[in-house]
């Protein structure tokens, strides 16, 4: 019996994800929970076991294609009577059980309307007077974008799959007329997955919220030492312990003070969040990437280093889980690993705060009226106006400081 394999929704939300890689080919012999395919999703690549045992019939999704949740991507000759499953996207809310290994059930039905697989791109001949001319591929709301343009098809570019026209050809063509292409030597990095994610969530976010960014530089000779100290004690074996750990100290123990700034705007009200998920952005293959340490203001010193350096090992190995991948409150972006003092982050959408923590560097400074060299940083925290004003954007800057510059202030406002 020949069962039909949907892509699932693996993250709560995912309407779309890449196929990476495959494990199995046409005639292979599979078994159930057996890996049979990578995909890559706008947070994390994860693996897919399959819900059947038997002969792999067809494979109807090529890697580097992105699908949509729920069309079938595999076809296997059942070898049992009873599959496991039908789909991991069910029909019906009450045959959502029995599960995959790696996957949890919502109790009672979902809210969420089933997505429905968009037809194929229509073949219909271009006549306007020339029954000879190709025919052109493009689905019925990229026709209605271009009668509505006045794009003629037939000159537009094609860029979509199988030569395909897309919403992006059709609006192309309108801004300028086709030409022909000069060929020059280039590389193409196509966008998707995570590095399309994150394009489309910095441009709502920027875009949408009101950012405000302040600075402030100060004196970081103390966290410098604290840091060499707690290097040598054995709470701290096997971790990394760097200036990062007490930036992310300071900024938790910040929000905690000033908990309104640990919110969310949304256009009925300001949610202010109980638990601070620190976000962590880091930079990887796959592209920029902002997991987040759930309930961070919970963990002590040697917790919090801990997690820091398990977090940024997974995710620059492509590990993180989507549940990693959202929920967070607050960010901090480590810029000056890459030499950089200062800039003027944007905000991870849901999130009203993100601090650049700049590059730490020898310079001339005032100490008790003497100049000396000291180790100095530049901080900027950019925050949504519509949440954060700017006195309490200029608290929340001004303690991580202080605590940065004295830090056993963070034993005393913990």
């Amino acid at each position: 019996m020949k069962r039909d394999f949907k892509l699932p929704d693996v993250g709560e939300g995912l309407t779309e994800a890449e196929i990476v890689r495959w494990h199995v080919a046409v005639g292979d012999t599979v078994k159930v929970n057996q890996i049979i395919v990578e995909i890559e999703t706008a947070k994390a690549v994860v693996e897919l076991p399959s819900p059947f045992e038997g002969e792999v019939a067809a494979i109807l999704a090529a890697e580097g294609e992105t699908v949509d949740v729920g069309r079938v991507i595999i076809t296997v000759d059942d070898a049992t009577e009873e599959a496991l499953t039908e789909s991991l996207v069910p029909e019906e809310p009450q045959k959502r059980e029995p599960v995959l290994v790696g996957y949890g059930v919502k109790q009672g039905p979902s809210k969420r309307r089933a997505r429905k697989s968009p037809a194929a791109p229509e073949a219909v001949p271009v006549s306007n007077g020339s029954p000879q001319r190709v025919a052109v591929l493009a689905k019925p709301p990229v026709r209605k974008l271009a009668r509505d343009l006045g794009v003629d098809l037939a000159d537009v570019a094609p860029s979509g799959p199988n030569g395909s026209i897309t919403r992006d050809d059709v609006l192309a063509a309108q801004v300028a007329p086709v030409v022909p292409l000069v060929v020059e030597e280039q590389e193409v990095i196509p966008v998707r997955g995570v590095r399309k994610a994150t394009a489309a969530a910095m441009v709502a976010s920027a875009f949408t919220a009101p950012h405000v960014t302040e600075f402030l530089q100060i004196d970081v000779t103390e966290t410098m030492n604290a840091v060499r100290r707690l290097r040598e004690q054995p709470d701290f074996a096997g971790v990394k312990v760097s200036p990062l750990l007490l930036v992310a100290k300071a900024l938790v123990t910040a929000m905690k003070r000033h908990p309104h700034a640990n919110s969310t705007w949304t256009d009925e009200a300001i949610l202010i969040k109980k638990s601070v998920n620190l976000g962590i952005a880091a930079a990887t293959e796959r592209g920029l990437i902002v997991p987040n340490i759930k309930d961070a203001q919970a963990l002590s010193l040697p917790e919090l280093a801990r997690a820091l350096t398990d977090l940024t090992d997974r995710a620059r190995a492509g590990k993180c889980t989507p549940a990693e991948m959202s929920g967070g409150t607050v960010t901090i972006t480590n810029i000056g690993v890459f030499g950089i003092d200062a800039g003027t982050p944007i905000l991870n959408p849901g999130e009203s705060a993100i601090l650049a923590f700049g590059r730490i560097r020898d310079m001339p400074w005032v100490v008790d009226g003497q100049l000396a060299v000291r180790k100095v940083t530049t901080l900027a925290l950019s925050f949504d106006h519509r949440v954060i004003d700017g006195e309490l954007g200029s608290y929340v800057l001004r303690d991580v400081g202080a605590m940065l510059e004295d830090p056993l202030r963070m034993l005393t406002w913990a």
